[in-house]
């Protein structure tokens, strides 16, 4: 009775763990008020209560991050007016525009006929197809939302995979054939993948005839294994490199965006990282982890063999004929390129091309000829998606004018508002003002130079072993918690950090930001991973398993970047100017009395 009384009341107490932990934190906190200086401590007593429920999600995210326009101001630590315009600055209009720019390419499927592109390029075996698949979803995820890319791509991956393999019921029924006492596990899968399987293999005309019957025993159980390898093999790369992808563009995913705002907010000097300059340096890094990514996949999974260099004519072969015969189906089906679709393309790469050569830095960039610091990515990004309000969606002709007989139909653009508004989540955009606010308070309270001396003994840790174990930390503490929310809290902390121990605050906070993307491990690490396990075939081992080589593998990627082409692009081996003057807006923050030369001496 006892046993079960007390497990009756754990259940009542989980039922309502998120009403404690909006209850009792406040209380944990309190002492801080007390113990620490004023200023700093009502500060560091906000921080740590936004950053429990943002890690605990005790409240919603998008609400915790407006927690700063109730507390910050009734608390003393910043008026009102300095706190709400954190929430608008133009790094967030830079974000929207992104977003709309997707929601555009997204309306008129130009992300579809990308991605089955692709795959009829890269060829059908299991290894190439993956590799397909992790270019497909990286590239597009720079753009989209890697939420919005995995749930693109995983019915793709799964119409293909069932013209490879057949339906995925019958195939764990052959695999556990072999195994007495054994069932098959019951498929849960989401009904958006349902639907548009359907929608990808109706009318395809493939084949699938079951030839299982020709297969011994042993045969069938070694072929079922190696199928159902495979078939994890591609849920699984798919939103890992939708992750990998988004760290590539600043609009990729919301970290990047966070360190350019508060990189402005902590050094309104440094004009280094943009779009273009971020691209230059994130771009290949992508390209590097993705491939390394790809070759531990494929071989985990079973799809690096001799058959990636040789021709057959075996079982595989033949339903390899199947899955590409479904993939030029599906792309004949799309017809040509619309009018629409081609000025999307049009458009998306006038945006690409103007980010990038606005002020690239190894260049001169167009921005020259404005006034100099008037035009940012954020207006570049604004003028661009202005246009897909009004620009028409079908091919304009004056021959209408003339003609009685065309057809009158109303005036539709690229991209309407409602759309628009559909598409952006507007609770990231909460999310992003509410870290700059954050950022903001940090500074002007006092409390990021409080922290930067507290972490004095880290400036005996040489630089590079710094940059590995930032990177290691952050990609372990992105398991458990948004990487949003992740880097919001972090980042000022690094940036006191780098200050302490004299080198270039980009060292440190460059790999922060990307290691905030690098969560593999877990289904509720990101959106992407929970999708893709959702699908009911992927366990917590599987994604445990791969997830940390392939941490292990970011991690080494970010430490030769940064201490490569990074330190090349960024002059990371001296301490900058803009490092050595305080905010213009406080004078708290900590100037380095001897800023190192060298990112190896301290």
């Amino acid at each position: 009775n006892l046993v079960m009384n007390c497990s009756s009341v754990i259940k009542k107490l989980w039922c309502v763990h998120k009403q404690l932990i909006l209850l009792l934190t406040p209380l944990i906190f309190l002492p801080l008020l007390f113990t620490l200086p004023e200023k700093e401590g009502k500060c560091l007593y906000v921080v740590l209560l936004m950053a429990t429920f943002w890690c605990t999600e005790a409240l919603p995210l998008a609400v915790t991050a407006m927690l700063p326009v109730c507390l910050f101001p009734t608390l003393g630590i910043l008026p009102s007016k300095k706190v709400c315009p954190q929430y608008f600055l133009e790094t967030n209009f830079l974000f929207l525009s992104g977003l709309i720019m997707a929601s555009s390419i997204e309306e008129w499927g130009l992300h579809r006929r990308i991605a089955l592109k692709v795959l009829g390029i890269v060829g059908v075996k299991p290894a190439w197809l993956i590799l397909g698949m992790m270019m497909t979803s990286s590239f597009l995820s720079m753009w989209l939302s890697n939420t919005a890319t995995t749930a693109m791509m995983l019915p793709i991956a799964n119409a293909i995979l069932e013209s490879l393999f057949g339906d995925l019921e019958t195939l764990k029924e052959k695999f556990f054939y072999s195994f007495p006492g054994q069932s098959s596990v019951k498929l849960h899968s989401l009904p958006l993948v349902a639907s548009e399987k359907q929608s990808l293999s109706a009318e395809n005309g493939a084949d699938v005839t079951d030839s299982s019957d020709l297969w011994s025993a042993d045969e069938l159980q070694s072929e079922s294994r190696y199928q159902l390898n495979v078939w994890k093999g591609f849920l699984i790369c798919i939103p890992y490199a939708a992750s990998i992808g988004g760290t590539a563009t600043l609009t990729g995913t919301a970290p990047n965006l966070i360190l350019i705002g508060q990189l402005k907010s902590y050094f309104p000097d440094c004009d280094v990282i943009n779009f273009g300059s971020w691209f230059a340096f994130a771009f290949p890094l992508m390209l590097l982890f993705l491939f390394m990514g790809w070759l531990w996949i494929s071989f985990l999974y079973g799809g690096l063999n001799t058959r990636l260099c040789f021709k057959t004519n075996d079982r595989r072969s033949q339903a390899e004929a199947r899955a590409r015969a479904l993939i030029l189906e599906d792309y004949r089906r799309l017809g040509p390129i619309k009018f629409a679709e081609g000025a999307i393309s049009f458009f998306f790469v006038l945006f690409a091309v103007l980010l990038f050569t606005r002020d690239p830095k190894f260049v001169t960039g167009w921005s020259v000829l404005f006034k100099k610091g008037y035009v940012s990515d954020a207006v570049t990004g604004v003028i661009i998606v202005s246009i897909l309000f009004f620009f028409p969606s079908e091919k304009p002709s004056l021959r209408w004018w003339s003609d009685p007989e065309a057809p009158k139909r109303p005036y539709v653009p690229l991209l309407s508002w409602k759309k628009a508004q559909d598409s952006v989540p507007w609770n990231i955009i909460l999310l992003l003002g509410g870290g700059f606010a954050m950022a903001k308070a940090c500074e002007e309270s006092g409390l990021a130079s409080w922290m930067g001396g507290h972490l004095q003994p880290m400036a005996q840790v040489p630089p590079a072993a710094a940059v590995m174990l930032i990177t290691a930390f952050l990609a372990c503490f992105t398991e458990f918690a948004s990487n949003t929310a992740t880097i919001i809290i972090f980042l000022p902390v690094i940036a006191e950090m780098a200050l302490g121990a004299s080198v270039n605050p980009l060292y440190f906070m460059i790999p922060a930001t990307v290691g905030c993307s690098y969560a593999f491990m877990l289904p509720v690490s990101t959106p992407p991973n929970s999708i893709a396990f959702a699908s009911g075939h992927l366990m917590v081992k599987d994604m445990v398993k791969t997830g940390i080589v392939m941490n292990i593998l970011g991690v080494l990627s970010v430490a030769l970047a940064m201490n490569t082409w990074g330190v090349a692009m960024f002059d990371l081996n001296t301490y900058p100017d803009w490092a050595l003057a305080p905010n213009a807006s406080t004078s708290n923050l900590t100037t380095p009395q001897q800023p190192s030369t060298s990112l190896t001496s301290n």
